[in-house]
């Protein structure tokens, strides 16, 4: 039984590291070359990119236990009770809008936004699992998105702000590269892209506080306090960020993945006031409190970077911690409620015109009952 159990676990591992070196899914690395053009940002230190202030996730090995059992344990209401129905959205309808900014939420961080005659792709996470292969995440809350990445028109740009799974996909940048004019990421991130098949050339990497015009659109890199990684060897080798998009006509904020900080408040005080910031909400823990913002703190942060409204994403498509699926619009609904701050929470596909943010059915996740 023992030569069995030592064969197993040789197979196990070998059939680890094979995966982990052969698997396209764990992307590319930044050449030397570029290592040394980031070694001249400041938020690069002794080979790898680094918070303000040095912050970072450590986990001692307790913790580390903790995270993996809590997410193998039955938590109440961690999924919808039923599947999460979704507005449709047709090419026909994206080609032909006319206003002038409209976006679609694909859930989790994922959205679809048209601003001054252009369309672009924040975070395109399109799969069904937020993880190197299937059997290791769990499945999409929705059975369908408001319209299948093949059906998608030409993309002016994506911008990515860093490269975890569930916000940089492999099978789905396989699946737009051809639509694509210009990809906007961080510092580092480009090095996946071009493993993937995308041509260096149309590439931006951007490190914050740096800016980009764009087809009459200002692209701001700004700070965020989080961390990278997409194997066991690269953490922190590819930067993270928040995104700024201005047009003539309106100023959006993408928080990308972050805890709650001061960098929030530099934001807004240097690029506010926005028409609408996107604010990461959910996924949050106890364990890991300084990556990822609690609800209230996303209320705060929205406060913080100056925006007439705010949206929280990062939560209705995947678990990826040991909250209920709920607990996070719940909770920033009434903090904001207590800021005074004007909130909106869309259904998946249902379209947002800046002009006239009307949400049909601002509890729809009430709706859906428990699992």
């Amino acid at each position: 039984m023992m030569t069995i159990l030592i064969v197993v676990i040789v197979l196990l591992v070998t059939i680890g590291t094979l995966f982990m070196y052969l698997s396209p899914e764990f992307g590319g690395k930044p050449t030397e070359a570029a290592y040394k053009q980031y070694a001249k940002s400041k938020h690069f230190k002794e080979g790898k990119f680094v918070n303000n202030g040095d912050v970072e996730m450590e986990m001692s090995a307790g913790d580390m236990f903790k995270a993996i059992t809590g997410m193998l344990k039955t938590i109440p209401n961690s999924v919808p009770g039923k599947n999460i129905e979704t507005e449709k959205i047709d090419s026909l309808d994206i080609v032909g809008f006319g206003a002038d900014t409209r976006l679609v939420w694909f859930g989790h961080s994922t959205f679809l936004l048209q601003i001054d005659s252009k369309t672009i792709l924040i975070d395109p996470m399109f799969g069904e699992v937020p993880a190197p292969h299937p059997l290791l995440g769990n499945k999409r809350f929705s059975n369908e998105l408001p319209i299948d990445i093949e059906k998608l028109p030409s993309i002016d740009a994506v911008f990515i702000t860093h490269d975890h799974y569930d916000h940089l996909d492999y099978g789905s940048i396989q699946k737009l590269k051809e639509k694509v004019k210009i990809f906007y990421t961080p510092l580092g991130v480009g090095a996946h892209l071009q493993a993937w098949g995308i041509d260096q050339q149309d590439i931006v990497e951007m490190d914050w506080w740096q800016e980009e015009t764009f087809e009459g659109l200002t692209i701001r890199c700004t700070p965020a306090q989080h961390f990278s990684g997409r194997g066991i060897s690269d953490r922190a080798h590819t930067l993270w960020s928040s995104w700024i998009i201005q047009s003539p006509k309106a100023n959006l904020f993408f928080s990308g993945d972050s805890g709650y900080a001061d960098h929030f408040k530099e934001i807004g005080e240097k690029y506010g006031p926005f028409d609408l910031a996107l604010m990461e909400c959910g996924q949050y823990n106890e364990l890991w409190p300084t990556v990822h913002m609690f609800p209230e703190q996303t209320a705060m942060a929205g406060q913080d970077v100056n925006a007439k409204t705010i949206m929280p994403i990062h939560w209705g498509a995947f678990k990826l911690s040991h909250h209920s699926w709920t607990d996070p619009v719940e909770r920033v609904s009434q903090k904001a409620k207590e800021l005074n701050i004007n909130i909106i929470t869309p259904r998946i596909g249902e379209p947002i015109v800046l002009d006239n943010m009307v949400v049909a059915q601002p509890d729809w996740w009430r709706l859906l009952g428990k699992e």
